[in-house]
């Protein structure tokens, strides 16, 4: 996992020093990318169903997965580009949310 939270952090670096704008600005952008991979979810999901009678099955669920993984990565870099501790921060909240699930017999 050290390895992840690795790649995450320099990303997120990276990102910052590509893009001089206010911390609001760089957060709000980040948003926007991950509002996109997330429509790219839609679009390969569509795809494996063969939904799009124009392009027919134009993805396969393997592409769906790579899609999440890209979701779930834009999601991390913009908790690392929001600054403190994004692995602690993470790991906190997923306990929340495993406490949560455990009290209440709900899926989250």
């Amino acid at each position: 996992m050290d390895d992840t939270w690795n790649i995450v952090n320099s990303l997120a670096d990276r990102l910052d020093a590509h893009f001089d704008r206010t911390d609001e600005l760089r957060w709000t952008v980040q948003a926007l990318k991950l509002q996109e991979e997330a429509g790219e979810v839609a679009e390969a999901v569509i795809g494996a169903l063969g939904a799009n009678p124009r392009k027919g099955f134009s993805h396969d669920w393997d592409d769906v997965r790579k899609e999440t993984c890209d979701v779930a990565l834009s999601a991390l870099v913009m908790l690392a580009r929001m600054g403190g501790d994004p692995r602690s921060f993470f790991e906190e909240h997923l306990r929340s949310v495993a406490d949560r699930d455990t009290k209440d017999g709900s899926p989250t």
